[in-house]
């Protein structure tokens, strides 16, 4: 039987196997090096828990003792204040509102498409060109530092590494012009932090096309 979210006394989060914005979630824990309760949600048929604890049922939904959060960026951003280091905000209001706005655009512009890309059909071709584009637009901004547009690993980190890590599984490939964001994910692939966030679906997603 498993216990109810509200008898927990550590930190526990609800996360599908392969969404993005779950593994942003992951991936800011695995940065603080945050011990935590992992647990799998099917979104079609969520736990009778979580459904009480998030009208929504909707994930990643973080519960903290007496405290339930959802909605990514007002997960993540308490993380980053609950456990400060490392910190994974700038410092400065200027430097925090740019993240920001880049998380929102990151959202609306790169995240639509790989929904519509996983629902497959006639419409993902299109998205597969559109998300492309969206990339190699950015190419100057994965260029100007080593973490996007940070000095440091930042949020905006945990949200563009799990997008390029997925480009092979969605079947985007950005050619010799795409060759800083690839740069840029290697990098972040390669640290523990990373390699502990993921799934077994998501580890799976870089096995397959490497197998094929």
């Amino acid at each position: 039987m498993v216990p109810s979210a509200r008898s927990r006394s550590v930190l526990t989060l609800y996360t599908t196997a392969d969404d993005v914005q779950c593994h942003r979630a992951r991936l800011v824990l695995a940065a603080k090096g945050v011990s935590y309760e992992r647990v799998l949600v099917d979104p079609a048929r969520p736990p009778e828990d979580l459904v009480d604890l998030n009208p929504y049922a909707s994930t990643p939904t973080l519960v903290d003792r007496d405290l339930t959060l959802f909605d990514t960026s007002v997960v993540c951003e308490y993380l980053d204040e609950r456990y400060p280091h490392p910190p994974l905000m700038p410092i400065d209001p200027q430097s925090r509102a740019r993240l920001r706005v880049a998380a929102v655009r990151i959202e609306k512009d790169w995240l639509t498409e790989v929904d519509i890309i996983r629902a497959g059909g006639r419409p993902a071709d299109a998205a597969r060109k559109r998300l492309r584009g969206h990339l190699l637009s950015s190419v100057p901004l994965f260029k100007a530092a080593k973490f996007f547009l940070n000095p440091e690993m930042s949020l905006a980190d945990c949200l563009v590494a799990p997008v390029i890590w997925r480009l092979p599984w969605l079947g985007v490939e950005l050619g010799r012009e795409g060759k800083p964001v690839i740069d840029y994910g290697e990098r972040l692939f390669h640290s523990q932090g990373f390699a502990r966030s993921m799934t077994d679906q998501e580890k799976a997603m870089r096995q397959i096309h490497e197998q094929e």
